[in-house]
């Protein structure tokens, strides 16, 4: 069980002051280890789900490098502010909602408006203390099964792909396993780069590489649909809320940090606002990412931990220079090796929303409702499964809490 002393205003004072002071070599390493680690093993699940709605390469391209800005100048300035080791990341989870959700209404550019739309909703969360208490008050273990099952086809991919191509599949698939079981935290970035190498050597698209590897930014004119913001703003506010802020925050109090929330929250939709018309996703708290920055790794002492924080902000807007050969890489191969990526990146999230779905027995049903209606794809009046999923296994947790005779009293 991690362990720190609690930080509180004197430790911030302390910290801004320079007692513990200069900079931390390891706190250093340990925000460039963050940036790698949180760019490779999930950028194949955010093409994915850009692809699934509708990006073009060159949107994705920009989607990448907005995105990339985005995360990393609000960790760098909600680390600096605070005193405080808040890793900031893209919202894994929900572009696996993305790609299970598929093509909209309207298009990418409606994609876009539900973009914006959670923006503001996350800002809400930070003015409106009570839409925060809402979301949390969503039992955990529906949560975790929409979860699960948004993540279960994506998870299946990595085994679909030895079918489809079998060599490239299974080399990807034991490079995985085999770095895994020496370092786990290099096993998905090892299997990321088995990957796009086989994808730089033999592109199934003539051109290769594009002659302008300097990756540009595409302004895409946000359209506000109803099937939009029913079938992706909302499921995605839920999903970022429940399973990247919440998370993000429980982590952090676990290594004994408690940030003013607010501002988190406020920050975060702010710079997801203004990077969505170049496409990009939403930017959250990070969770795994959070870990590595609190953890006694980054630093002995606790007070100089926010620096890995910072230099992994730093990071990311330095990989955003990769994201037009990122792009074109992944969109140039075949769907299914793109899919195998992101499943193993994906595995231990998908492990951990199961777990946390079906270990409570009295509400083991409803959780499992929901898992099995998300994964189906049921989709009515153009909303996904992911919002119907949540509505059945609700109905069936209140169907539980139901008392006939407190009823009719």
């Amino acid at each position: 069980m991690p362990s720190s002393t609690p930080l509180d205003d004197r430790d911030d004072l302390a910290a801004t002051s320079g007692r513990g002071g200069g900079l931390s070599p390891s706190a250093v390493g340990t925000g460039l280890l963050v940036a790698l680690v949180g760019y490779a093993s999930s950028v194949a699940v955010v093409i994915q789900g850009l692809s699934a709605v509708g990006a073009d390469t060159g949107q994705i391209t920009s989607a990448l490098v907005a995105v990339g800005f985005s995360m990393g100048l609000a960790a760098i300035l909600l680390a600096t502010r605070q005193r405080k080791p808040i890793s900031v990341a893209w919202t894994t989870p929900g572009m696996a909602l993305l790609a299970a959700t598929g093509p909209v209404a309207g298009g990418f550019p409606a994609a876009v408006g539900a973009f914006l739309t959670v923006a503001g909703l996350v800002m809400l969360t930070g003015l409106w203390t009570s839409l925060g208490r809402w979301i949390a008050a969503i039992p955990k273990p529906l949560a975790n099964a929409m979860l699960a099952g948004i993540l279960l086809k994506l998870c299946l991919a990595p085994f679909a792909a030895i079918q489809q191509a079998p060599g490239l599949g299974l080399l990807v698939l034991a490079v995985w396993a085999v770095v895994g079981r020496v370092n786990r935290l290099y096993a998905v970035p090892a299997a990321v780069a088995v990957a796009l190498g086989a994808m730089a050597l033999n592109p199934p698209v003539a051109g290769g590489l594009p002659a302008d590897l300097w990756p540009g930014l595409t302004l895409v004119t946000p359209v506000f649909t109803w099937e939009a913001l029913v079938g992706i703003a909302l499921p995605l506010f839920v999903v970022t809320m429940a399973s990247q802020n919440i998370p993000g925050l429980a982590v952090l109090a676990t290594f004994g940090y408690t940030p003013r929330v607010p501002p988190l929250f406020l920050a975060t939709g702010a710079f997801s606002a203004l990077s969505a018309p170049f496409g990009a996703p939403t930017v959250n708290l990070a969770a795994i990412t959070a870990a590595m920055c609190a953890g006694p790794d980054a630093d002995p002492r606790p007070e100089r931990r926010w620096q890995a924080a910072v230099v992994g902000g730093l990071g990311y807007i330095a990989l955003a220079a990769l994201a037009a050969v990122t792009a074109t890489l992944v969109m140039r191969s075949p769907p299914i090796l793109i899919e195998a990526v992101a499943g193993l990146a994906l595995l231990g999230a998908f492990g951990g929303a199961l777990l946390g779905a079906v270990q409570t027995e009295e509400e083991r049903v409803p959780a499992l409702v929901t898992l099995l209606v998300t994964a189906s794809g049921l989709s009515f009046f153009g909303v996904g499964s992911a919002f119907w999923g949540l509505l059945f296994g609700g109905a069936m947790h209140a169907l539980n809490r139901w008392n006939p005779r407190k009823a009719a009293r």
